[in-house]
């Protein structure tokens, strides 16, 4: 792979050209104060908030006092860095793409990061939401340190203007998803891109006769019966197993 192959592999390179058939979105440059913010491995404080933080009042006069207040001027206040005209921005983004937003940067999405968010998705309405994924996530962190690191060739590393990108949310089915292969303005394959190993059986056979090894992704697995037998829970099955030996060895 070529550096080259990287920048055309950007969204904002292929998005103007299927525009029409494609999920609308909204591309913004990304300041460098963000993204000097998005890699700062210190403590994680969210920017972006729209809402004051609350206070949770103490329940009597005797838990007031026990609250011990610094009055050290060096204590350090950990407090989020704003971007006011950059989050006046992505609002208006979200807003204009229904509320919901599911963002990206250049290349990749914090998909290694939905544990974290309050709603265990990537579906976004605010800037701290989006920090709070894009700060969380590896995925992030290699689109901005390590963008070139499969290429080949030596050349000196091309410049990137990166770019926060917001696609507007949709409930996708990935039953219905599929993988459209075009060249030279032609689509040539197409194929569904999800797979269910539950769907149907699938098996790999060996040369030996007494062997047939099931699919990899159910290997692990056995046969309820064998279960039942072996663990005495079914006992019809246990005294119909008894019957089957004891016919096969009167017919031998």
């Amino acid at each position: 792979m070529k550096k080259e192959h990287v920048l055309h592999c950007q969204f904002s390179a292929w998005y103007p050209l299927f525009r029409g058939v494609t999920i609308k979105s909204v591309i913004l440059p990304l300041p460098q104060n963000v993204k000097d913010y998005l890699l700062d491995d210190g403590t994680l404080v969210v920017s972006g908030r729209d809402d004051p933080p609350t206070h949770s009042q103490p329940d009597s006069d005797d838990e007031a006092e026990e609250i011990q207040w610094s009055d050290d001027e060096n204590t350090a206040t950990l407090t989020a860095p704003e971007f006011p005209e950059f989050a006046t921005q992505v609002q208006e983004a979200i807003n204009s793409l229904g509320g919901s937003v599911f963002p990206k940067l250049n290349w990749s999405a914090p998909r290694d990061a939905y544990w974290i968010a309050m709603n265990s998705s990537l579906k976004c309405k605010t800037l701290s939401d989006i920090f709070l994924l894009f700060k969380s996530s590896d995925f992030i962190t290699r689109d901005f340190t390590q963008p070139f690191i499969h290429c080949t060739d030596d050349s000196p590393d091309p410049c990137i203007e990166y770019e926060l990108v917001l696609r507007k949310w949709c409930e996708l089915i990935p039953g219905a998803e599929f993988r459209c292969f075009v060249k030279e303005n032609k689509l040539i394959v197409v194929f569904d891109i999800y797979r269910d190993s539950r769907d149907s059986p699938a098996f790999r056979c060996t040369n030996s006769e007494v062997t047939v090894q099931p699919s990899p992704y159910l290997s692990y697995r056995l046969p309820k019966d064998f279960v039942d037998l072996s663990t005495g829970e079914d006992a019809h099955k246990l005294i119909d197993f008894l019957k089957l030996k004891r016919n096969q060895q009167e017919d031998d």
